[in-house]
């Protein structure tokens, strides 16, 4: 069984960025996530992970929609 809570090293790993990345997503509040503990560990809820892949995949075939490849003639 999965865990329900990942570490942002194990966010990092899955979204296959940095941990920094991941920290600054979680700061700014773009990837939801909680801290616990006496010394304020963050922690991202797995399904909250799958919500944030799936709202990056919306975005994106919206940005891919308007901005379409267009053939330009070589001159």
């Amino acid at each position: 069984m999965e865990p329900r809570f990942l570490l942002l090293s194990d966010v990092a790993a899955e979204l296959n960025v940095s941990d920094s990345q991941v920290y600054h997503m979680v700061r700014s509040g773009e990837l939801p996530a909680i801290k616990i503990g006496g010394r304020g560990q963050w922690r991202v809820e797995r399904a909250r992970l799958e919500e944030y892949i799936a709202r990056k995949y919306d975005e994106t075939a919206e940005w891919v929609q308007s901005n379409p490849l267009i053939d330009r003639d070589p001159e």
